[in-house]
């Protein structure tokens, strides 16, 4: 799986590298500033993009602006997002376009190699990875949205859950029920969402893309 990486730092961005090679992912390239990104994701067509937010030469959110940029040129590109802080617009922005394959990491919360690529790897096969702080910031301030405010206290926690990249069984292993009850959930959820019948695994994507860009 070829990875482009975004980070202008050099010990975090080797770092990076070396986690993702150990894991037998292929850097196709490792860039530190913005233009030098836009021109590997328009010319490498890699399988998912790595990405910083704030990267040389504004310093702003030039990483993130960069990844919009192509996700518009090539729809579904997938896109992980590494950050200090969570850019609400953009946030929204990259989830606007409800194709999946999108994540948003906060640096300080990223705990173990297993868990990053993970992450990683949900995204690049069109899942979802969502920081939990990341998933209650973009909700603060939008709790009654319909049709999400049709859902029960409990179908929105199993959403949420979802959001994060948790299957099923991890989910009622967090919420101490059956699988059997967790699937009833996420059926539920489905209906009053309004998503067509087709692959669950499509079918989550939609739904957590329809959670988190609620307020659009």
């Amino acid at each position: 799986m070829r990875v482009v990486l975004a980070e202008d730092l050099f010990l975090l961005r080797d770092g990076l590298v070396r986690m993702l090679e150990a894991f037998d992912f292929e850097i196709a390239a490792a860039v530190e500033t913005g233009p030098e990104l836009t021109k590997a994701l328009t010319e490498l067509r890699p399988d998912v993009a790595v990405v910083d937010v704030r990267l040389p030469p504004s310093h702003t959110d030039e990483g993130l602006q960069c990844a919009l940029a192509a996700r518009r040129a090539r729809p579904g590109l997938p896109v992980l997002v590494l950050s200090q802080h969570v850019e609400q617009l953009y946030a929204r922005e990259l989830l606007a376009d409800g194709n999946g394959g999108v994540g948003y990491l906060l640096k300080d919360r990223v705990f173990d190699a297993e868990q990053f690529i993970d992450a990683v790897r949900r995204v690049a096969a069109g899942g979802t990875a969502m920081d939990p702080t990341v998933i209650q910031q973009l909700l603060s301030r939008h709790t009654t949205d319909e049709p999400l405010g049709a859902l029960t206290p409990r179908e929105r926690e199993v959403l949420e859950l979802m959001a994060q990249g948790r299957s099923n069984a991890a989910i009622a292993a967090q919420l101490v029920v059956t699988e059997r009850a967790i699937a009833k959930h996420t059926s539920n959820i489905f209906a009053k969402l309004g998503l067509p019948v087709s692959d669950d695994d499509n079918r989550r994507v939609l739904a957590v893309l329809a959670y988190l860009d609620q307020g659009h």
